[in-house]
């Protein structure tokens, strides 16, 4: 079983830290081309006998510097943190990312917090990082870093699926338009939205197929594309087959807002206040407007049917 990830959110908590490898980033998505950068700091760890270590921020740079309210994150902080427990990191450092704090110089970053705060003996980066005050640092000056600072840098090539170079930002696209499967593939994992099931208008009930209105509290999170998907719902360690619908519900209300709502299949029991974790599958097809409740109903059952086939 793999050990458990430290959170760390306060440095006083690594004073007796000896030598560690770090990464640093802000690893949204944890997708493949991270977990190679997280695999090759756990092999360097155990190689000179020192602990591993995910140095990141919250929240994303953009949002504090740009105040980019169209930016769409494929996870929550929380989201993040669960799938890095599976990794078999020591520590996962998370700290708070301020304007005082981007206006630091990439060395006094390498200096004060690489090398005296988390005792950096190897430094593993993704291709093409840049870190510091306007992102001023490279590998280039890492390397210049390294032997006045008594630490090795590694860069990690970007990983390709299919040919196709694994970024967030290429995760993200694939997502908005619906190719939840090629996200997927490119993740390593299935795509994950959390949320608190908060009261609907039932109606789904009333066809047969009552429904959990899924509450996204973060803002940022990116939400995929309109439609009906074939999914997984996890609910306090179980895991349950649903389908998922993305939308306006056209045939129920004229201009409804964006809903996310799951119809779990076999399950009884109240969803009222629980956490749900949603991961995506597939995606059945787009949001359709019909002619009325009973054709509606009709596709359900097809689409049960599919979800059912996939899942």
């Amino acid at each position: 079983m793999v050990p458990k990830v430290k959170v760390v959110r306060d440095l006083s908590e690594l004073k007796l830290l000896d030598k560690s490898v770090v990464t640093t980033g802000t690893f949204d998505g944890v997708h493949l081309g991270h977990r190679a950068v997280l695999q090759t700091v756990l092999d360097r760890a155990k190689e000179i006998g020192g602990k591993s270590l995910l140095l990141t921020f919250h929240p994303h740079p953009r949002v504090v510097l740009q105040q980019d309210t169209e930016l769409k994150l494929l996870t929550t902080l929380e989201e993040k943190i669960a799938l890095l427990q599976s990794i078999g990191l020591d520590y996962l450092v998370i700290l708070p990312f301020t304007k005082a704090f981007s206006r630091t110089t990439s060395l006094d970053f390498v200096r004060d917090l690489l090398v005296k705060q988390l005792k950096t003996k190897v430094l593993v980066i993704g291709y093409d990082h840049h870190f510091g005050r306007n992102r001023e640092g490279s590998f280039e000056h890492l390397q210049e870093f390294g032997p006045l600072y008594g630490f090795d840098v590694e860069e990690i090539k970007a990983q390709d699926v299919n040919e196709i170079k694994v970024s967030s930002t290429k995760i993200r696209a694939a997502l908005e338009e619906g190719w939840v499967e090629k996200a997927n593939k490119l993740l390593g994992h299935p795509y994950r939205v959390t949320g608190k099931v908060v009261r609907g208008r039932q109606v789904g009930s009333k066809m047969g197929f009552p429904t959990a209105n899924i509450e996204v509290e973060d803002p940022f999170k990116l939400i995929p594309l309109k439609g009906v998907y074939a999914v997984y719902a996890f609910l306090e360690g179980m895991r349950y087959k649903a389908m998922l619908n993305i939308g306006n519900r056209p045939t129920i209300e004229a201009a409804g807002e964006v809903t996310i709502e799951v119809h779990v299949l076999e399950f009884q029991g109240d969803l009222y206040g629980k956490e749900l974790a949603i991961d995506l599958i597939a995606r059945l097809r787009a949001e359709q407007n019909f002619s009325d409740q009973s054709a509606l109903k009709m596709q359900l059952l097809k689409d049960k049917e599919q979800s059912l086939t996939i899942l």
